[in-house]
């Protein structure tokens, strides 16, 4: 890919040319030339967008599709495009799908499926067989096949002893457990955030504690055991804290936080609008603002669209009924505009990489061209016309966002959203 980009204003902290407005020109996939007016000799293909900026290419911890077994919820060739379109050049793909992926071959289905895309698909393998929280799966065989972590989505591991050992047996070749932070026993059947607004609606809540006793749970375990764990998508101020304390004890941990649950607070599903149940819960604003500030002072890693297309039939039905997940891709970048500045935002975006087995490529000549180009400033209201995804199940319909993404350039290939 030969590609000369025109006064694209460099976001990277990392980069020598941050913050400057300059010509970028990429030959053969790599960045060879950085500087004011550079001429297009060899007719090039040329870059010239409306307040371009361009930043590393960014990162999501946490995509599902649906492929193999689910796709009519979502195609693994079309959430590629979608996260392309959306400005991610590098997602981390969960197991979820129908088989799980849960052994060698399938880890090796997932890669075969992504390759020789503009999107790097780092595929995540089940932790325990059919994630069923029974016995564990082939870790190192998936790790052979290139699983960069070990996730049950969303199913939290009931047994510690199962924890116990599956951090002890990872740490013998580097492999990151991640455990889904809440504690079924204690949220029973709630579907939402129990407080004020679950009680005035008459539905059954997931209190804040069965998040907190599984992530203390887990921090002890990891204490006990060494290795490395990855909490996904917390939602709590108490979780912040426990993680917080348990980095400051140089513990091996990272984790994660779902944007919608830093945007939404847990009174918006006063109307029933199956679109806002997600799990964790959508929580109150004394938790949305421990977030942010776990955020700001880096004991939240990673931010994620934690990104999961359902069937419409899996939405449109009773509250209780439904099943929990929102897509995100497409909205990600323009709800943390509203939430962050333009040079925050792209920090959390980029990101992670390195937690997940990959390396960052700043924006310096001679490195290699993983970029995402985009307008930070354009605002619109989220409509499905923005939806690329094969499911409709947007939390952020309606909303109003800021930025645009013009595409990515990234494993030697341009995409661009023309929309």
């Amino acid at each position: 890919m030969n590609v000369l980009i025109k006064s694209a204003t460099i976001i990277d902290t990392k980069s020598e040319f941050h913050n400057q407005t300059l010509d970028i020109l990429v030959e053969k996939g790599s960045i060879s030339k950085i500087g004011t007016s550079l001429e297009n000799p060899n007719n090039y293909d040329q870059i010239e967008l409306k307040n371009l900026h361009v930043s590393q290419g960014w990162f999501d911890s946490s995509v599902s599709f649906g492929e193999p077994g689910l796709e009519e919820r979502e195609t693994i060739a079309n959430g590629l495009k979608t996260a392309a379109y959306s400005g991610f050049t590098t997602v981390a793909l969960n197991a979820n799908s129908h088989p799980v992926i849960d052994t060698n071959s399938d880890i090796t289905f997932v890669t075969s499926r992504a390759s020789n895309n503009a999107v790097s698909v780092l595929p995540i393998g089940a932790l325990t067989r059919e994630s069923n929280g029974v016995d564990l799966a082939e870790l190192y065989d998936m790790k052979s096949a290139g699983a960069v972590a070990y996730y049950d989505y969303q199913k939290p591991i009931s047994n510690a002893n199962l924890m116990k050992i599956a951090l002890q047996y990872a740490s013998n070749f580097d492999g990151l457990v991640c455990s889904f932070p809440q504690d079924n026993k204690i949220a029973g059947k709630g579907v939402m955030n129990e407080h004020i607004t679950s009680t005035s609606l008459g539905l059954k809540g997931i209190p804040n504690l069965a998040e907190e006793l599984q992530v203390a749970r887990d921090l002890f375990l990891l204490e006990y055991t060494g290795g490395k764990l990855h909490i996904p998508t917390i939602s709590t101020a108490k979780s912040v804290a426990l993680i917080r304390d348990a980095k400051q004890r140089k513990l091996d941990v990272t984790c994660s936080v779902a944007i919608h649950n830093l945007f939404f607070e847990d009174s918006v599903l006063k109307e029933f609008n199956t679109h806002y149940k997600v799990l964790p819960p959508l929580r109150i604003k004394s938790d949305i603002d421990a977030l942010i500030t776990g955020i700001k002072d880096g004991t939240i890693d990673m931010v994620t669209s934690d990104h999961n297309p359902l069937n419409i039939e899996e939405k449109k039905v009773e509250f209780d009924h439904a099943t929990y997940g929102t897509i995100g891709l497409e909205s990600a970048f323009g709800a943390l505009q509203t939430l962050f500045s333009l040079k925050k935002s792209v920090d959390i975006l980029t990101k992670g990489k390195q937690r997940f087995g990959t390396d960052s490529n700043p924006i310096n000549i001679g490195n290699t061209a993983n970029l995402t180009l985009f307008n930070p400033d354009k605002k619109f209201t989220f409509t499905r016309e923005n939806i690329i995804s094969k499911s409709k199940n947007a939390i952020f319909e309606g909303e109003d966002l800021k930025g645009k993404v013009y595409g990515i350039l990234n494993n030697n290939q341009l995409v661009l959203n023309t929309k």
